[in-house]
């Protein structure tokens, strides 16, 4: 009998060592952890995750998201036709709508096949920077290649992608294997590109909370930048100075892959000049140059400008209000350990967890607290990540830290995986592992974990 108790009180001692070492790697949770978006957070975790509109609105708004929404998704025609409010597409172009590469407000997968680059684009510029610092595109071919056009209009040409694989291990032993992008172009049609040409292919993320980022202060921005890295934990963020084309002057980027966009209004502006040739108040040319400009510089157009101020306007609202998905099993035992090591192994020294949105125009963007991982600032991400192409003071290895919130959504919503500027990783494990640079401490203590201690911090990413 004597025994048996002994037995009973070993199990009930091993079971409170269990529970308390469980205790010390689970971190706390926080109040409203799972509204990564505040008030601006939709609990529909299906397909259309990304695609809610904030509560809230008057019934201007409620409008504006309406009318944003349809120009959004709605394909744009040649020019003349009889909706003239959605003619004047191309006559060099990558997309006909904004939804066909942000499929349901989401990410773009990397092509399979050759002919159709679909939410795949690529930058072009030369050696040297213009008057505002900016990057100087190709005489021929200008920033963006574009591999569609209208009938009788010869695209500029097609890029193939083949893949390198490399393989490694972890610290355990176990393999893993990356896959490296290589680039050729094909059926130019001005002929080669400039002889001092860098290109720099950019995926059509998710844009889910867009309007939470551009409320964020800039000084709420600047506070992490850490240029000398004074802290010396390897990290030293900064910001990219940019143009503003509505101001005329330098400020502060926080869109885009190399945060070189000031605004939603100038990124969905630059994105409808170059992804459609649509002109616009901003961009009021189209994106024709040097040789492409004597062909087609002569074709009719949809109007000057060929998207009028207000439906601009109301698809920049309409991407402002967008909601964030909820974060999905917040009080999970492995996902608050996946957590945990997300923290200890500094990942959240670029992937800030929380930030606070400042005054805004829409008011319902002002003052939420918001979870989403990202400190806007630009770092150096190794050589396996750099484009070697600079975007004004971006360089060749630096990219903006993207926003995680939402990320393990991508597969319900868009039926993929894929991740990074240019969708090379096949999931979240591929993503971590390119990471260098600035990076590099935190990969390294990654490779060292076991296998059971990386799958917690993939499910904690999978549950963002």
């Amino acid at each position: 009998m004597k025994y048996r108790f002994k037995i009973q009180l070993l199990c009930v001692c091993a079971i409170v060592f269990v529970v308390s070492c469980s205790k010390e790697i689970l971190e706390p949770l926080e109040e409203n952890e799972a509204a990564s978006g505040g008030a601006l957070t939709t609990y529909d975790l299906g397909e259309n995750a990304f695609g809610h509109q904030a509560d809230g609105l008057d019934d201007a708004g409620n409008t504006a998201f309406v009318v944003g929404n349809s120009f959004f998704r709605n394909n744009w025609t040649s020019a003349p036709a009889s909706a003239s409010a959605r003619d004047g597409l191309g006559p060099l172009f990558n997309a006909s709508s904004c939804g066909s590469c942000h499929a349901l407000d989401g990410r773009a997968k990397p092509p399979t096949n050759d002919n159709e680059l679909a939410g795949l684009l690529f930058r072009l510029s030369i050696q040297g920077t213009n008057v505002q610092n900016s990057p100087v595109p190709d005489p021929n071919y200008g920033g963006q290649l574009n591999d569609k056009s209208l009938l009788d209009v010869l695209p500029e040409g097609k890029a193939k992608i083949s893949y390198e694989e490399i393989v490694g291990k972890y610290a355990d032993g176990t393999p893993y294997s990356l896959r490296k992008p290589i680039y050729n172009f094909t059926d130019l049609a001005y002929g080669n590109f400039h002889s001092s040409i860098m290109y720099s292919p950019r995926i059509a993320p998710q844009l889910a909370g867009l309007g939470l980022l551009e409320a964020i202060s800039e000084a709420a921005i600047v506070a992490n930048v850490d240029i000398n890295d004074a802290d010396n934990d390897g990290i030293s963020g900064k910001t990219n100075k940019v143009w503003d084309y509505k101001n005329s002057k330098t400020v502060m980027g926080r869109f885009g892959w190399k945060a070189n966009q000031p605004s939603l209004f100038q990124q969905t502006a630059g994105a409808f000049a170059g992804d459609m040739g649509i002109t616009s108040s901003l961009f009021p040319n189209e994106n024709l140059i040097g040789r492409s400009k004597e062909l087609y510089g002569n074709l009719p157009t949809g109007g000057t400008p060929e998207i009028e101020n207000k439906n601009l306007d109301a698809v920049v609202f309409y991407m402002q209000t967008l909601k964030v998905p909820a974060r999905r099993n917040v009080a999970d035992p492995e996902v608050r350990a996946g957590k945990a090591l997300f923290n200890t192994l500094n990942c959240a020294g670029c992937h800030k967890p929380t930030m606070k949105t400042d005054n805004h125009s829409i008011a319902v963007l002002t003052n939420q607290a918001i979870r989403p991982y990202t400190d806007l600032l630009l770092h150096d991400m190794g050589e396996g990540l750099a484009d070697n192409r600079p975007d004004f003071e971006a360089n060749g290895k630096e990219w903006r830290t993207p926003p995680l919130w939402g990320i393990g959504m991508i597969k319900t919503v868009n039926k993929h995986t894929f991740l990074l500027h240019d969708g090379r990783a096949r999931n979240m494990e591929e993503a971590i592992l390119w990471h260098g640079g600035e990076s590099s401490k935190s990969i390294e203590a990654f490779k060292k974990l076991s296998k059971a201690e990386r799958n917690t911090v993939i499910k904690f990413l999978e549950n963002l």
